[in-house]
């Protein structure tokens, strides 16, 4: 009888020893976010103790960096997709008013690859440390057979935790409140399919080495822009604040809605602020419906306030890029947004 070969995990294609090695270097990283909270690291749960709040609620969040993780994959930047995870999720738990407490990612790819996950282990740190975040944990996963070789996922987790007082919802928001811009960074996290197919990235990744004169860099730089955080500006004046949108998928249409009470809608003038040269370029060279492109992109701007008009100059006093983008209305309409 023939003697069968002997089979191990490594041949399968999941290598332990790889995995442990990475496993160490987040461990160091992590440890440069902890803030005095932090109980433990590296058990099977990690414990945080928060103090100084008389009613606290706490806040979560989870979300991921979407297809901009096959830019950062070809151009071998993943610092940046890390910055993007923490961002994305700090700005989603502020339009609560909460601040980001802890923080746990879960990275999952066909074949570890120390290089890349250092890399973006090193964005998700870096962008904890800006928010006073703790990176308290995380899952890598090596799963040969589920993701294309070359290829990985990214998502993020975070905890906040707000007054139950000053806990931000829209529900005091009325009809001739007031509409604000904060200027995104870019595409932020959302429209990159879209964008990859107009460009044929896929098909030849070498066009996001293409120098565009508009953007002053090339398409892959302008495209791993990394998303913007706005807890440090709105943190001082979020007592102004009735609601906050965060505008990432969905759009205006998919995000300002979500803070409005029933009976109000909003409307946008678009001619309030310059719409950034990307996606203008990305519109003319996608021959995109304007409609679609409202749809898809925060098309510069990242985050709506929606405050009283006696407010409004308060705001933008202490905030130099904030500008009037609209008004909160009265509708019957399903369609609560309208932007002309």
């Amino acid at each position: 009888m023939q003697a069968r070969n002997k089979q191990t995990y490594a041949l399968a294609g999941v290598n332990i020893g790889a995995a442990n090695k990475i496993k160490k270097f987040i461990a160091r990283e992590a440890k440069t976010t902890f803030q005095p909270e932090v109980l433990n690291f590296g058990s099977f749960g990690n414990l945080f103790q928060f103090k100084g709040y008389e009613e606290p609620v706490l806040v979560s969040s989870v979300d991921g960096v979407g297809t901009k993780l096959k830019i950062a994959s070809l151009l071998a930047k993943n610092d940046t997709v890390g910055i993007d995870i923490v961002n994305h999720c700090v700005n989603d738990i502020l339009c609560c008013g909460a601040s980001p407490l802890f923080f746990l990612d879960y990275i999952a790819m066909d074949k570890l690859r120390p290089e890349q996950v250092q890399g973006i282990v090193s964005g998700i740190a870096h962008a904890c440390k800006e928010v006073n975040c703790s990176l308290v944990g995380g899952e890598t996963a090596e799963m040969p057979g589920i993701y294309v070789a070359g290829s990985y996922d990214l998502v993020g987790f975070i905890i906040g935790v707000v007054e139950k007082g000053r806990i931000i919802d829209g529900s005091s928001i009325v009809s001739g409140d007031i509409a604000l811009g904060l200027p995104s960074s870019g595409l932020h996290t959302n429209g990159y399919s879209l964008v990859r197919r107009i460009f044929g990235i896929d098909d030849d990744p070498s066009h996001l080495h293409k120098f565009y004169p508009q953007l002053g860099k090339t398409l892959g730089e302008e495209l791993l822009m990394p998303h913007r955080c706005y807890y440090h500006e709105l943190k001082p004046v979020l007592s102004l604040i009735k609601g906050l949108a965060h505008i990432t998928g969905g759009g205006y249409g998919g995000n300002i809605p979500r803070i409005l009470p029933e009976g109000l809608g909003v409307h946008i003038d678009k001619n309030s602020w310059d719409i950034p040269a990307v996606f203008k370029l990305i519109q003319q060279r996608g021959n995109i419906d304007e409609g679609e492109m409202y749809r898809v992109f925060n098309m510069g701007i990242g985050m709506v306030l929606i405050c009283s008009s006696q407010d409004t100059s308060k705001i933008i006093e202490a905030l130099p890029q904030v500008g009037v983008i609209g008004e909160i209305i009265k509708t019957e309409r399903e369609e609560r947004i309208r932007i002309n």
